[in-house]
């Protein structure tokens, strides 16, 4: 494959962009999706997801809004040729890609676009992709598709198009990353480490949660950022439970301060950090201390635990046990995989892998985020740390140089 996976623990911390890097990955990301397609006998993937579109052909176009609104479109073929649909006025943001690709103007048939209209309108859209795909792969009807409202799916049905789970082969695809794939996550990391080294800058009493994660963001965009996928900062006691978004609360002298960064960087990868501090910079409390070691210990457990080869479930019996006291309010996986946003594996704690959890092996290559909440049942505070690594054959690297408070254990 282009780009290549093979990594040790030197070069990952070493890698630069050089003038190939951009082209080497693009090459390595499409020729994943060929291969996926191959792998599952499917001539073409119909893409809406603006992540998956960003993956297969590096575009990227007002990623919110038509995240919400599926108004541009693209079909891969297995063999690499594309077929792009795309919003009015916007062909710009295909210039200069060395892609074998034909544009279109985007037929939107949802409600807002289309009112009344949609069905009449999704008639002249799935013709047009069934006609495409009847001429660059003839009498192979087999379409794999990411995501697409019921009214598109009922006109390939009827049209005799067989429907692939496309975002299931787009999650495989992506799953491990080549060297100038990390190249590129370590750009949007670094621009990440500076948000939250001026979030710790500006972290005072009588800040508000807000005004200290306008910090993350005003950074994130400085320095060629996209956005921020959630807004989770929480102070005092509503760092127990976990995922209280931020607010105009105002931060005290001495309470614990957590986030979790969830920030779309630069080139379109995810930077996934979480910390804990005490605002004003004071010396933890006995409990607050108790709680961090609790956090820096299943982190850094889980991180010596995972290699390449082991499978989910293995891991998840193997690691790090949560006291009973902490249990209940454990966060929602023990580890998850991380690229462009977060992405497969999703991996379940053993007390929920009944009911959620499923298996699979973990790869060279793959990107993770180990992850921690330590916060007790009915508690008052509680501890919120996550690390970002790529699995080698020896183990895992951290991607990332933001500290942790090791003073406090």
């Amino acid at each position: 494959m282009a780009g290549g996976n093979q990594f040790d623990a030197h070069n990952v911390t070493s890698l630069k962009r050089t003038e190939h890097t951009l082209p080497d990955v693009r090459a390595y990301r499409l020729s994943r999706v060929q291969e996926i397609l191959q792998k599952n006998n499917c001539s073409a993937i119909l893409l809406y997801d603006p992540v998956n579109i960003r993956y297969a052909t590096d575009t990227s176009n007002m990623q919110i809004w038509t995240g919400r609104n599926p108004s541009r479109y693209v079909v891969v073929f297995a063999d690499g040729r594309v077929v792009g649909w795309e919003l009015h006025s916007c062909e710009h943001v295909w210039d200069g890609l060395d892609l074998d690709f034909e544009l279109r103007s985007a037929v939107a048939w949802t409600f807002f676009s289309a009112g009344t209209e949609a069905e009449r309108r999704a008639d002249i859209w799935g013709a047009e992709i069934v006609d495409v795909m009847q001429r660059r792969a003839p009498g192979e009807l087999r379409l794999a598709v990411d995501r697409l409202d019921p009214v598109g799916a009922a006109y390939f049905v009827k049209n005799g198009v067989t429907l692939l789970d496309g975002q299931a082969m787009m999650e495989m695809a992506r799953t491990v990353k080549s060297a100038g794939e990390l190249v590129l996550m370590n750009e949007s990391l670094r621009a990440c480490e500076r948000g939250i080294e001026r979030m710790r800058r500006e972290l005072r009493p009588g800040i508000t949660e807000q005004d200290l994660w306008a910090n993350l963001h005003h950074e994130n965009i400085k320095h060629g950022g996209e956005w921020i996928e959630t807004r989770l900062l929480a102070s005092g006691d509503r760092t127990n439970p976990w995922m209280h978004e931020c607010s105009s609360r105002v931060l005290q002298q001495g309470e614990l301060l957590a986030f979790d960064t969830d920030l779309v960087g630069p080139n379109g990868y995810c930077s996934d950090i979480s910390r804990t501090w005490t605002v004003g910079d004071t010396r933890p409390s006995d409990e607050q201390r108790h709680l961090y070691e609790q956090a820096y210990s299943q982190i850094h457990f889980n991180m010596d635990l995972l290699r390449p080869g082991m499978s989910f479930r293995e891991f998840t019996e193997k690691a790090w046990k949560i006291p009973e006291i902490y249990l209940k309010n454990r966060y929602s996986c023990v580890v998850h995989g991380i690229g462009m946003v977060d992405e497969y594996p999703s991996v379940a704690h053993q007390v929920d892998w009944d009911s959620g959890g499923y298996d699979g092996v973990f790869e060279p290559g793959m990107t993770l985020c180990v992850e921690s909440y330590i916060g007790a049942e009915a508690g008052t505070q509680g501890v919120k740390l996550e690390q970002q690594v790529v699995l080698i054959e020896s183990g895992c690297v951290p991607l990332t140089s933001c500290s942790f408070e090791t003073d406090w254990l």
